[in-house]
Order: C-alpha cells, then structure tokens, then sequence
C-alpha cells in the first residue's frame, strides 16, 4: 500500500472535513468517473475505484482515526487491503449510489443479485501474541449453498413452479381508489416462483449452516479494538453475488507484570529503600528475556529508567516502542531486631545532621538580624 495516493488528496478535501464534505465531493467524483459514462476508459476506471477506496476510509469513524494516525500501512495492519473490484465497491455501498446519484451503481447491481452479510467473530489474545503477532485457526459458523441441491432449495430433480399467484412477476397489483398498489407476492415472497418440492436437507432455504476453519495472520502490534477484515470469508451471496467479509475484533488479555502504553511498556520495579539510597544493578524482565539496568544512588520514587526498543511493534513501520522501567519503592515492614537497631542509630545520625543544619540557618539569620 507503500505507493497509494493520499486519501484527502483523492477526494480533494481537508483532513478535518465533515461527513457532509466528504460525501459530496466523492459524489462530485464518481459522477464524473462512474464506469457507465464512460466505457471503455481506464483512467476514469481507476479513479473511480481510488475514490470509491478513499470515501469507503474516510466515512468510517474507526478506519479514519487508523489512517490518520498510521496512514496506509496501519489500514493494512488493521485488515483493510481496499477493494477487489467493481462488483465487491457496488456491493459494499449498497443503496448508496441510488441514494447520492439518483440512478443504480451498475447494470449489473440492478439484477437480482445481492452481497452477502458481513460476520464478526471476537478474538481474544494474549498481551505476547497481540505484542508479536501470531497466526491462528478460528471455528467460523456460518451458511453455505446447500451442497444438495446446489442453492436451488429444490429436492434433487425437480425445479421450482412459476407462482399462480403473481404469475411469475413477483408482485400483486391492488387497487386503492384512484390508485394502483403494487407490492410483493404474499405467495413467493416476491421471487415470483414457488417450491414445491423441497431440498430434504436444507428444506427450501437453499443454504446450510456450516462451521469452516479460517485461517487468520494477526500482525504484531495490534491492541484491544484493532479490527481485522478478511475479505470474502463472510455469508455467500444470493444469485451469484459476491459474498461478504469476516471482521475479527481484537481484545488483549492484561499481562502480569506489563502495562501498555501505545507503543511503549511499564514495569514497575520493586526495590527497598536501602537499593535506593545506595544504588544497585538489578535484573529486570522484557518481551525477549531478561536485562540488568542499574539504579542510581539516591533514587526516588517515581523514578524510571528507559530501555529503548524494547517496547511494542508501531503497526504503522514495525519500529518498536521502549520499555519503562519505574522505580517502586518499598519500605520493611517486618524488621529484624537487629535491622531495628541499625536503622535507630541512623535516625540518630540523620537527626544529628538536621540539628546541626537547623542551627547554622538560626545562627546565620541572627547574625543577618544584628548586622
């Protein structure tokens, strides 16, 4: 996707235009580009399909703030590889070129094939799968074309009878007055054909509900609400339209010992007051193993040391972000009778040493006052 124009340079508009921006000027376009007006020419083809790609992108809430944020690449990370053809942009839209040109998307959208519905299915991951990435095998229960009559919904044999109802049109013409209602045949549902003889296994439907095994490459760096399209692994499409696509929405499990943070992790490192004060080199845990950082004399709490890439994979250029290590520090609890003692004599020296200061800033205000 390295090579694709900028979205908002496609539809000619500002990156924070409206809805109602965006939608016009992709109605400005693909008027002008629509395949219909003008047969035959690719670069209008192409610049259909670009806008169509870029509106399908910018209209959507989710797919918009992962461009903005991540451009195209972070779109590809999140499942989105834009569309596969004429068929899959008249499809997706649905009504909407009806509704923003007053005329169908294509010939071919106003037969009676139609796209088939979109699935969602929740994937849970652990935060070292989401952070690396894996690929994995879902159960997917969906329908199929019933592989006894081959979608026909008719008993092996047969074929469905034309309606006596509607005599085949699909519809019922009523009167109302003045007026003349036509609506769809009760009888056939508006298909304008009746079974007679049913498909013993899917009973008419023409469809099966099936479970597939769906193989699924989850990129690393994603997070809780990333969201993955597979295209075509959807519900199948009825009189040879194109079938629809699988969502996979991503949630991450918290880990034991790590916070995210984007790209960056937080661990919070556990030390005593006495590692504090005197600085220490200790071992702490990363996504890859194990490291030793040291801690400075005198650490404070609050205090962190950062290893750098060391943290999540960016799902915009696969630079990983850092690795925070914060300073937790603890104070005893259960002393020993000899920890007890040692710490009273060093209250004793700390106190001595605050006297001592207390009196050299009496002692020094006086000599101010009496001068």
């Amino acid at each position: 996707m390295a090579n694709k124009k900028d979205y908002y340079e496609i539809l000619g508009v500002s990156r924070n235009a409206s809805e109602a921006e965006l939608k016009a000027a992709y109605r400005k376009l693909a008027i002008a580009c629509h395949p219909d007006k003008n047969p035959g020419n690719k670069e209008a083809e192409e610049r259909f399909k670009e806008a169509a790609e870029a509106y399908e992108v910018l209209r959507d809430p989710q797919k918009r703030q992962i461009y903005d944020q991540f451009g195209h690449q972070g779109l590809e990370g999140a499942g989105f590889s834009g569309f596969r053809g004429f068929e899959d942009i008249f499809s997706s839209f649905g009504g909407i070129f009806e509704d923003l040109f007053g005329f169908g998307g294509s010939g071919r959208n106003r037969s009676r094939s139609q796209r088939g519905s979109d699935l969602r299915y929740d994937l849970k991951l652990s935060f070292l799968q989401a952070a690396f990435g894996t690929e994995t095998e879902i159960d997917v229960e969906k329908t199929a074309i019933c592989p006894t009559c081959e979608g026909s919904g008719c008993k092996p044999g047969t074929y469905p009878d034309t309606c006596r109802q509607c005599q085949g049109t699909g519809q019922v013409t009523r009167s109302q007055g003045f007026f003349t209602v036509r609506t769809p045949c009760p009888v056939c549902r508006g298909t304008g054909q009746v079974i007679s003889s049913p498909c013993p296994e899917c009973h008419a439907n023409g469809r099966v509900v099936i479970r597939k095994k769906v193989s699924v490459k989850i990129p690393a760096g994603v997070d809780s609400g990333s969201r993955l399209r597979l295209n075509g692994e959807g519900e199948p499409g009825t009189h040879n339209g194109p079938p629809g696509d699988l969502y996979i929405f991503i949630s991450v499990e918290p880990h034991e010992l790590f916070e995210r943070n984007n790209t960056d992790i937080l661990y919070r490192a556990k030390i005593s007051f006495v590692q504090a004060a005197l600085g220490e080199e200790i071992i702490v845990p990363t996504l890859n193993g194990e490291r030793s950082i040291q801690i400075t004399r005198g650490a404070q709490p609050g205090e962190y040391v950062r290893i750098q890439g060391e943290g999540i994979p960016s799902l915009r250029n696969g630079k990983r972000g850092d690795l925070i290590v914060q300073f937790d520090i603890r104070t005893p609890t259960n002393l020993s009778k000899k920890q007890e003692e040692l710490l009273k004599e060093f209250k004793k020296l700390e106190s001595g040493k605050l006297t001592t200061k207390l009196k050299n800033i009496l002692k020094k205000n006086t000599s101010s006052t009496h001068a």
